[in-house]
């Protein structure tokens, strides 16, 4: 049995391709896996506040030291902190926008990347405390940005596997729907591509 954390990022409710094939994916999942625990964050529907001076001030001072304004200001992150740890496997909706993710994504991610809780400096550098999960990571795109002369465009894939690296989280499986733009047989075509990559996840 395990604990599936399911992040949405796009701003669309409705018209997300990231959101469309990351909810089939997690539909697949849950019904070759029903035992398993499946936790849904909306980051469109329920935003995390970007960081503030206040925040990164409270995320500093050690627990037992922080009078009760700085202890309300870290409860949204020690709550998206608890959910990651949680996790055996983190499912995230990621569409790009102007190259990268999208900033509630962004803000998501500066909640959960904590010195001292999901990583640690040491004598030979950083440490990422988030190890042993698995992350599938949806992401859509008007253009086609995996590879060609787009590739340099793409700081999204780039960004994610740094940071989620960064934090201990190195086994990533991106499933692209790209060039969704670029005529009604590239979206059928990449959309297709997609719900075989789905099946054969779910699968393996």
């Amino acid at each position: 049995m395990a604990n599936v954390l399911y992040i949405n990022s796009s701003v669309r409710n409705t018209g997300s391709l990231s959101r469309q094939l990351s909810a089939e994916f997690v539909a697949k999942w849950k019904a070759a896996n029903p035992a398993d625990t499946i936790v849904e964050r909306d980051l469109a529907a329920n935003p995390v506040p970007h960081l503030t001076e206040q925040m990164m001030g409270a995320f500093f001072t050690p627990a037992e030291a922080r009078n009760a304004e700085q202890a309300h200001t870290v409860k949204t992150s020690d709550t998206l902190v608890a959910e990651v740890q949680a996790a055996d496997v983190i499912v995230i909706g990621a569409p790009m926008y102007n190259f990268s993710v999208s900033s509630t994504l962004k803000a998501w991610i500066d909640h959960i990347a904590r010195a001292g809780v999901t990583f640690k400096y040491t004598e030979t550098g950083p440490v990422g405390l988030l190890t042993g999960k698995k992350v599938y990571v949806f992401t859509a795109s008007g253009g086609v940005y995996s590879e060609g002369p787009g590739a340099a465009y793409d700081h999204l894939a780039t960004y994610l596997r740094a940071v989620l690296g960064f934090l201990g989280i190195t086994d990533i499986s991106f499933i692209r729907a790209e060039g969704v733009a670029m005529g009604e047989q590239a979206l059928a075509d990449t959309l297709a591509k997609s719900r075989q990559s789905i099946a054969e996840l779910v699968a393996a």
